[in-house]
């Protein structure tokens, strides 16, 4: 059988020259894949580095494509397009030549196991390897070289500034008042997220709206105010290399020490004195220490505003909770959407009992069972439909096949028609797999089960703490009128779900939302 060839060319940069190079990389297979009298099933292309494979598209999508045997062998001009890295190399050989059983031939002499030639795959992993962190290395070296000499080598300069071949200097427009604005009123006893609402109140512009960034947010986060406090850019030093990639290979970056950061001090203009940037920094530690040990109350990290999706915060003057996005910026965002806990905590326990009473009797289990069967004797049939347009569907690329030996159809015909036949193979398969682990009757039933015992163990001390809480409940969301939509952990996606409302009384609302399976009612 005629192998299909899956071709992969990569440059580190968009520059023009190396644009040709792509170009060139393509015709150089065209010629190799012409000369064998094999099928070019796709090029896969990446304008980046070698290094790191999550940040190539064209890389991905070909690794996904050898899992599901779209092709047979893949073609590089050499290992380091592929990858630059012992780690990633030995990577890309387990997961296309072992797991997926597709073949690699790179025109280097790296590796070509259609012959079986494998045992130079190590040396030229190696080879590559070195010289990524030979270049990074020089990289890393230039940048030190340039922060100790005092110029700036951030992409986008503190707000405030402005960058002038290298240097640091100040605008000469309102940024500079806002920075002295936000120095000033923190001495004065304002907090980092007032600050910041009154910043959003007034439509103060962002640093990314002030550097033109592309999607730039206008909204002023309490995080940028307390940057902004601690940055010693502020009294004329320039302070860099806080961070540095921890290899080649990793995306991730660490913090480095101090000894490792470079200072370099009266590089450029102060905005802020150096008296002022000490006292403020004297009050952030004060200010923190006294936020430390803030209490826990039961509701965090499981309560949401219904509108913004901000976490509701806790506020001892209302004794229940508020908007984070109304907390922090006020109504310019949003509006309170306050509850008390006490209400709440009423609402929950009073619904959780109400569950109880139903699901306890023998009429609820009969109706489940009858409604899991029913459910299941569709899932099944739904199954079969699929199969049997699966199985059309490959017959139809078998057709296609024998045209295209034939001669009888394009080249271009046949793949376009591969190509949508793949996908619609593709979309069906997505769907028989979830189907074929959705075993409602078995599943659900152990779902219920599970969801029984622990309303059980409530009804035995209703007290509404931490644990039954989160056992029992995924989310609450706060509407405007201060009333909650509750979902319960068991509202499971593969369960079919109708829409309950029950009655309660708690201050600023008549109902309350509650989101369970279908078969419960």
């Amino acid at each position: 059988m005629t192998k299909r060839c899956a071709v992969y060319v990569r440059v580190s940069t968009d520059k023009e020259e190396q644009k040709k190079s792509l170009v060139n990389q393509r015709e150089i297979f065209e010629h190799y894949i012409l000369e064998r009298g094999w099928d070019l099933y796709k090029i896969y292309s990446d304008v980046q580095s070698g290094t790191k494979a999550i940040k190539r598209p064209g890389f991905q999508q070909m690794l996904e494509d050898a899992k599901a045997h779209k092709f047979d062998v893949i073609l590089a001009k050499e290992l380091s397009r592929l990858a630059r890295n012992g780690e990633l190399s030995y990577k890309v050989l387990n997961s296309i030549l072992v797991n997926s059983g597709i073949d690699i031939i790179t025109l280097d002499g790296a590796i070509n196991s259609v012959e079986q030639q494998t045992n130079m795959y190590g040396f030229y992993a190696w080879v590559y390897e070195n010289e990524s962190q030979t270049m990074s290395r020089r990289i890393k070296y230039s940048f030190e070289a340039k922060a100790r000499n005092g110029e700036f080598n951030g992409s986008i300069p503190p707000y405030g500034y402005k960058v002038i071949k290298k240097q640091l200097v100040s605008r000469n427009d309102f940024t500079v008042e806002v920075i002295q604005r936000i120095f000033k009123s923190y001495i004065a006893g304002q907090g980092i997220d007032h600050i910041a609402r009154q910043l959003l109140k007034e439509k103060i512009p962002t640093l990314s709206q002030v550097a033109h960034k592309k999607n730039a947010s206008p909204i002023w986060h309490g995080s940028t105010i307390k940057g902004i406090l601690s940055n010693e850019h502020y009294i004329g030093n320039l302070v860099q290399q806080r961070e540095t990639s921890i290899s080649v290979t990793s995306t991730k970056r660490k913090v480095n020490s101090s000894d490792k950061i470079i200072r370099v001090e009266g590089t450029h203009q102060p905005i802020i004195s150096k008296q002022t940037f000490d006292l403020v920094q004297q009050l952030l530690i004060q200010r923190s220490r006294e936020h430390a040990h803030s209490k826990y109350h039961l509701f965090t990290s499981v309560a949401f505003c219904a509108d913004c999706g901000k976490g509701m915060h806790y506020k001892n003057n209302r004794k229940g909770y508020v908007c984070g996005s109304f907390d922090k910026h006020g109504s310019v965002l949003c509006s309170d959407h306050i509850i008390r806990e006490s209400d709440l905590v009423d609402v929950i326990t009073s619904d959780i009992k109400s569950l109880y009473t139903h699901i306890s009797s023998k009429k609820f289990r009969d109706v489940l069972d009858k409604r899991l069967q029913a459910s299941e004797s569709k899932r099944l049939k739904k199954l079969q439909q699929l199969e049997m347009q699966i199985d059309t569907f490959k017959s139809d690329k078998t057709e296609a096949l024998r045209l295209k030996i034939r001669h009888e159809i394009s080249d271009e015909a046949y793949q376009d028609l591969v190509r949508e036949t793949d996908s619609k193979i593709s979309s069906l398969m997505a769907t028989k797999e979830e189907l074929d682990i959705d075993s409602t009757t078995q599943v659900n039933i152990q779902q219920f089960n599970d969801l029984f015992d622990k309303i059980e163990q409530f009804m035995e001390h209703p007290i509404l703490n931490d644990e039954i809480l989160h056992r029992l409940i995924k989310r609450i969301e706060i509407k405007k009128d201060g009333s909650p939509r509750i979902y319960y952990r068991f509202s499971d996606p593969h369960l079919s779900f109708i829409f309950f409302q029950a009655t309660h009384n708690i201050r600023r609302a008549s109902s309350v939302e509650t989101y369970r399976p279908a078969a419960l009612f």
